[in-house]
């Protein structure tokens, strides 16, 4: 297991980062386009509308002010205390140095502070994305459902739930 930097901050996201999380989420090699995009529609909702846009969305950086990546959650609407970590991505050169992590539990500890007791996490099932199953496993995320041909012919829908009620 990577060990945590401890020269590092997470604060919410502002306008200014907006460019560096584009960079960020292009660099990682994971996404389409069409994912980018609406990653970055969501980041624009929260700059306009913080968290009436139903969104949380909060970068890590460095000491030095770098951006090194950033996750957005929220509440999952119709739901008593349910919530989605919609995206998470860190900077390719900066992984493994546990800054996905340290994201995914601040945002487990303010899901916690807003009465959430659960937090679901959606990726698919392609061969490309088996390191990010591995970091959910590893952070203590069980595979809850699983929807074949999701996304498209062979690439089901995992979904992943950590309950966070009974967690310190």
């Amino acid at each position: 297991m990577a060990e945590f930097s401890t020269d590092t901050r997470i604060r919410r996201l502002v306008r200014a980062d907006r460019e560096t999380v584009r960079q960020i989420l292009e660099a990682t090699g994971s996404f389409t386009a069409e994912e980018r995009g609406i990653a970055l529609e969501l980041i624009d909702e929260w700059i306009e509308r913080g968290e009436a846009s139903g969104y949380i969305t909060s970068v890590i950086e460095e000491s030095s002010e770098q951006v090194r990546g950033y996750i957005c959650y929220g509440p999952t609407p119709l739901t008593d205390g349910t919530f989605d970590l919609y995206w998470i991505a860190v900077d390719s050169t900066a992984q493994g140095k546990g800054y996905g992590q340290q994201l995914l539990r601040r945002a487990e500890a303010d899901v916690r502070q807003r009465g959430g007791r659960l937090l679901l996490i959606e990726t698919s099932s392609q061969e490309s994305y088996g390191s990010t199953i591995r970091f959910y496993e590893r952070a203590g995320y069980e595979l809850v459902a699983r929807i074949p041909g999701y996304y498209r012919p062979g690439d089901d829908k995992l979904v992943f739930a950590k309950s966070l009620a009974d967690v310190g």
